[in-house]
C-alpha cells in the first residue's frame, strides 16, 4: 500500500529555502548526505526510508549551475532506486532556461535537454518558477506545475502607493508578464524596444509609451549582469521618469551586477530568494529580498493532497 507520507529534502544550492519551507508545512528537511569527491563528483545517499513516499527535491540551479543540475539529477535517481512512490523536481530557477531555441544554427535547445534529464532521472512531475519562457513546459512529458512569483512582487510595491505608476517591459519578449503585472496593478504600460549587440550586453534603442512626470516600474524574470536592467533605468530617466523601481523573480547577478545597481538610477530593486543571494546583495541598500517559501509551499501541499493549484497561478 503506498505511503501518504509527505517527504521534502533540498540540495545545496539554496538549502535556506527549504527550511523555510518546511516551516511553512511543518515538517523538517528530509535527512541526506551531500558531499563531493576530491575530483568534484557528487556523492548522494539518502538517509532514511522513503519507500512508498510522496518525495520533492527542492534545487534551484544557480551557481555554479551544472553542479547544481547534477547535483538533482543524482539525487532524483537515489530515490528513484529507493522506491520512492513519486519525486516532484521543485526548480524555482531552471537552469538553461534562456536556451528555449535555435535562435543560430549548430545551437542546441538546452532547455529541452534539461527537461529530459530530469525525466531520464526518474522525476515523476516538476515544480517551477517565472520559468523564462513559459513554452518551456512543452518540452516536458511529465506534469508541470508553472508558478509565479507576481503576488509576492505586487504585494510589495502595493504597499508602496506609488502614484501615477507606469509599468515597463524591458523587451519585447517579456510583454506578456509586464501586461499581467500592469493589470494587477491598474497601471498603464509601456514597453522597451532593444537591441542585442553581444551575448551578455545590450543596447536600448526607443521607449513605447509614457513615463514623463511618472514612477516607473521594470518588470522581468531574471537580472543576470544587470546590464540591461541599468541601461533601461538610464533611458526611462532620460525620458523623464521621476523614479525608476524594477522587480525580477530570479536574481543571477553575476559579475559586477550588484556595483552596477548601486551606482544606477534604480531607486530599488526587489528580487526573491529562488536563488540564495549573495553577501554583496544583503548588504546592497538597493536590493530588496522577498521570499517565495510560503507560494513554493503551498504548490507542494495542494500537489500532495492532490488539489486544485490554479488559484496560484493568479
Amino acid at each position: 500500500m503506498a505511503n501518504d507520507e509527505l517527504k521534502i529534502f533540498s540540495g545545496r544550492a539554496n538549502p535556506a529555502l527549504t527550511e523555510s519551507i518546511c516551516r511553512y508545512l511543518g515538517t523538517k528537511p528530509g535527512q541526506a548526505e551531500l558531499s563531493s569527491f576530491s575530483d568534484g563528483e557528487c556523492y548522494i545517499q539518502i538517509l532514511e526510508n522513503v519507500r512508498g513516499t510522496d518525495v520533492f527535491v527542492v534545487q534551484p540551479c544557480s551557481q555554479p549551475v551544472d553542479f547544481h543540475l547534477m547535483e538533482l539529477l543524482l539525487m532524483i535517481d537515489a530515490f528513484k532506486r529507493a522506491s520512492a512512490r513519486r519525486i516532484t523536481a521543485v526548480v524555482p530557477y531552471y537552469g538553461y532556461a534562456r536556451q528555449d531555441r535555435k535562435d543560430k544554427p549548430r545551437v542546441p535547445i538546452s532547455a529541452k535537454l534539461v527537461a529530459d534529464l530530469l525525466e531520464t532521472a526518474g522525476a515523476s512531475r516538476a515544480l517551477t518558477l517565472d520559468l523564462h519562457a513559459p513554452q518551456i513546459q512543452g518540452y516536458f512529458n511529465i506534469p508541470v506545475d508553472h508558478l509565479f512569483a507576481s503576488p509576492v512582487l505586487i504585494e510589495h510595491f502595493r504597499n508602496k502607493h506609488l502614484p501615477n505608476l507606469t509599468v515597463v517591459s524591458p523587451d519585447a519578449g517579456g510583454v506578456e508578464r509586464a501586461r499581467g503585472f500592469a493589470k494587477k496593478m491598474d497601471a498603464p504600460l509601456a514597453i522597451v524596444d532593444k537591441r542585442r549587440v553581444a551575448m551578455d550586453q545590450t543596447e536600448v534603442m526607443h521607449l513605447i509609451g509614457e513615463v514623463e512626470g511618472r514612477a516607473a516600474l521594470i518588470v522581468d524574470d531574471i537580472v543576470d549582469t544587470a546590464g540591461t536592467l541599468v541601461k533601461t533605468a538610464e533611458a526611462l530617466k532620460g525620458q523623464g521618469a521621476e523614479r525608476v523601481y524594477a522587480a525580477c523573480t530570479h536574481a543571477v547577478l553575476s559579475g559586477g551586477a550588484v556595483e552596477r545597481v548601486c551606482h544606477s538610477p534604480l531607486e530599488e530593486l526587489v528580487v526573491t530568494d529562488s536563488i540564495p543571494p549573495r553577501p554583496e546583495t544583503c548588504r546592497s541598500g538597493k536590493i530588496r529580498v522577498l521570499s517565495v517559501a510560503e507560494l513554493l509551499a503551498r504548490g507542494i501541499r495542494s500537489i500532495h493532497e492532490e488539489a486544485s493549484i490554479s488559484a496560484l497561478f493568479l
